[in-house]
């Protein structure tokens, strides 16, 4: 597969990165549809070119960041993607790649030496966004650090597009999956098993 000559739905689908079945999300609900990130950000090639290809609309909106943050686990892998593309953009001005990591308990820190620089222009990414609260929660940690959140950018908008960050959100691809809870689950009532999503277990039913 050649990166350049597909779209970004068809290399989603092509890795199985876009999964079709029954699922148990996090929130409780369950969909028939699931975007797993890494499937397609394991390869360094798909990767770099949907870098290149966010980092052409960051430059289409003015957006120029001094530092990628991206939380841990969703985002390893891609904020040094679009880290390293903006990078080769502007040689003379080093683009650093962070992930916020969850040390102990729901928040997020920047750890293992790393700081933000007050006044920083940080980018912050995630592979695919469905609520938007892992990033909202890194956009509010860099503020707390004195940087300066500019936009929030992801591979996938799973919500349709009805995510707000108070700045701007750039996204490659924007969908929205239907959710049901499990008692009006049309999956459930054909009784397929479900899948939860990160783990290998599968449920008869829950």
């Amino acid at each position: 597969m050649h990166t350049a000559s597909v779209s970004v739905e068809e290399l989603l689908k092509g890795v199985q990165a876009w999964q079709t079945g029954h699922f148990l999300l996090s929130s409780g609900l369950h969909s028939s549809e699931y975007m797993q990130g890494q499937r397609v950000l394991q390869y360094p090639r798909h990767g770099l070119a949907l870098a290149e290809a966010l980092c052409q609309k960051l430059r289409e909106a003015g957006i120029a960041p001094d530092s990628v943050v991206g939380p841990a686990l969703g985002a390893i892998h891609w904020e040094v993607f679009v880290a390293s593309a903006l990078d080769r953009q502007s040689p003379d001005k080093p683009v650093r790649a962070i992930f916020a990591e969850r040390a102990d308990g729901p928040e997020f820190s920047i750890r293992r030496g790393i700081a933000l620089k007050p006044g920083e222009k940080v980018l912050v990414v995630e592979d695919v966004t469905t609520t938007g609260a892992s990033a909202r929660k890194v956009v509010d940690l860099a503020r707390s650090l004195g940087a300066e959140p500019i936009a929030v950018a992801a591979i996938v908008d799973r919500s349709g597009g009805s995510i707000s960050f108070g700045i701007p959100f750039i996204s490659l691809l924007t969908i929205r999956f239907d959710t049901f809870e499990q008692a009006q689950c049309p999956m459930c009532k054909q009784g397929v098993a479900i899948v939860k999503p990160g783990t290998t277990k599968i449920f008869d039913h829950v």
